[in-house]
């Protein structure tokens, strides 16, 4: 329940007020170079990590071990409030995410998927609804080149640590983590910043000029102790 309670406080923030928020906690504060690329939402909560590699990396599966696409065992084992983040190092030589899985995330609740590299399928994944956010599209697929290392364990995402359970969110300012450690520091103070912004656009709206109120509190914003 508590973290049901931190993710729905998640979704009522954006990606800049927490990237502020995470500044000032002395955190990464967000990652670059991902776009929504499929249905035009925000995503937003808990991380459920998959890290790919290339085939020669990773040790052949034992002899009769049954075999299975890359993120599908992720996807089996999320729902709705989760996240998928898929740590595909940035690779564009093929995708790290596709529409048959999009199908399947949506079938499950899951609220959506970042891909630390390109996807495919996407307006496969727009017609279902699910969010992706990627570096790009491609329409190369990940078979005999791109595997499942592991699941369910900490990732690098982008230069960004990421543990399962992680927050993320995701919307048209691009990626945040926050570190499940720092979740409710981060977003109180998250949220402290999203009403002081709302505050100065209302007296915006009001006439009063930009200089005024985008003066030195506006510069101290994130550097204020509370």
């Amino acid at each position: 329940m508590i973290m049901n309670d931190l993710v729905s406080r998640l979704r009522a923030l954006d990606t800049c007020a927490v990237s502020d928020a995470l500044d000032k906690h002395g955190l990464p504060c967000a990652i670059g170079g991902l776009r929504p690329l499929a249905a035009p939402r925000p995503a937003a909560g808990r991380a459920i990590t998959v890290l790919l590699g290339v085939p020669a990396a990773v040790p052949a599966p034992s002899p009769g071990a049954p075999k299975r696409h890359l993120s599908t065992a992720a996807v089996d084992a999320s729902g709705p409030g989760d996240v998928i983040v898929v740590a595909h190092q940035g690779r564009t030589d093929c995708a790290g995410w596709g529409g048959l899985l999009s199908r399947a995330a949506v079938i499950r609740g899951i609220d959506g998927v970042v891909v630390d590299g390109v996807a495919r399928d996407l307006a496969e994944a727009a017609a279902v609804g699910l969010p992706v956010y990627a570096s790009g599209s491609t329409a190369v697929t990940a078979r005999g080149r791109a595997v499942e290392v592991c699941w369910g364990e900490p990732v690098e995402f982008a230069g960004v640590p990421v543990a399962p359970g992680d927050l993320v969110l995701a919307d048209a300012g691009g990626v945040v983590v926050i570190p499940s450690a720092h979740a409710e520091a981060v977003l109180a103070t998250a949220e402290r910043i999203a009403a002081t912004e709302a505050a100065m656009a209302a007296a915006l709206d009001a006439g009063r000029p930009v200089s005024e109120v985008m003066g030195a509190s506006y510069e101290e914003l994130i550097d204020e102790q509370h």
